[in-house]
């Protein structure tokens, strides 16, 4: 009975070592985090913030890898492919998982299916703004504007696929107007031509669009998040005149299917301790994001 028991218990001891194993000699290499957007946006930062925060804890050099183009496409199918390790981690949007899968027909991957989600890192509101040439302080105000001249304003988006287009789209609809979506390939463009008046209206990132407001180039309307945002206090919330209008982006981190579990649940421990430091707390609000922690594993 003894020898029958140590042959059973024998395959499961041998089973447990890889992961045991893994846990201890992860990471012994640099480790490289894909994102789907830009270098030099408000995304991106945050993106360098984590790996800053994250490579001394875990004792080994985060490379960001930019992996722009084709509404996250590009980016997320590199980081699907990419071999199940623990050295490559992705640093995905709401979208590839949220509307991603229903805006395009036939992406090169099934994010629910080729992604293990790590942990959350944070969120973020968007801002409807006008030029300041519109004669426009409140979201009624655009309403009533709109739908007196409807074919007289235009909103710059990154894409009707996008949250911005979706945003405007949904404000068209609620608000029973017609504001004409001129979408950009690259939203600094975009930008531009919000702010040299040739598009009346645009959406952006808080943290992309405090500075335009700031200095008076833009004026801001209204944000999408279900409450006003602590420090922009005299900028509506669209769910003060539509209850219920909750659009916020955020970020998870996310590791290709069939990473080693051992992994994922180091690099869940290490993100919640930096998301818990009162100081990296403070420097997310400081660009006009938030977050909750990281979370724990599904």
């Amino acid at each position: 009975m003894r020898k029958l028991l140590r042959w059973l218990v024998m395959p499961l001891l041998l089973g447990a070592i890889p992961g045991t194993a893994v846990a201890q000699s992860w990471p012994d290499r640099p480790i490289k985090f894909i994102t789907s957007q830009a270098a030099g946006n408000a995304t991106d930062l945050i993106t360098r913030t984590m790996a800053d925060q994250l490579s001394p804890r875990l004792g080994q050099p985060i490379v960001v890898e930019n992996r722009p183009g084709g509404g996250n496409v590009i980016g997320t199918t590199a980081a699907a492919r990419a071999a199940p390790d623990g050295y490559t981690i992705f640093r995905a949007t709401a979208a590839v998982f949220v509307t991603d899968p229903y805006t395009f027909k036939s992406p090169p991957y099934d994010a629910m299916k080729d992604f293990t989600v790590v942990s959350k890192i944070g969120a973020v509101s968007f801002m409807l703004m006008a030029h300041p040439s519109v004669p426009a302080k409140s979201l009624p105000d655009v309403f009533k504007l709109a739908r007196a001249e409807p074919d007289k304003y235009s909103i710059a988006t990154d894409g009707q696929r996008r949250f911005s287009g979706m945003v405007a789209a949904w404000l068209n609809k609620l608000g029973e107007m017609k504001l004409s979506q001129v979408p950009y390939t690259a939203m600094t463009q975009g930008i531009q031509d919000t702010v040299a008046g040739r598009v009346q209206f645009t959406i952006l990132g808080v943290p992309n669009a405090v500075g335009l407001t700031q200095n008076g180039q833009l004026r801001p309307i209204a944000v999408t998040s279900l409450k006003r945002i602590p420090g922009l206090d005299n900028v509506e919330a669209i769910a003060e005149t539509f209850p219920g209008f909750d659009l916020t982006g955020w970020w998870v981190l996310a590791a290709p299917t069939g990473t080693p579990k051992p992994i994922l649940e180091r690099m869940n421990r290490e993100v919640n301790a930096v998301l818990a430091q009162p100081e990296l707390q403070e420097r997310l609000r400081k660009m006009w994001f938030y977050t909750d922690g990281g979370g724990t594993l599904v």
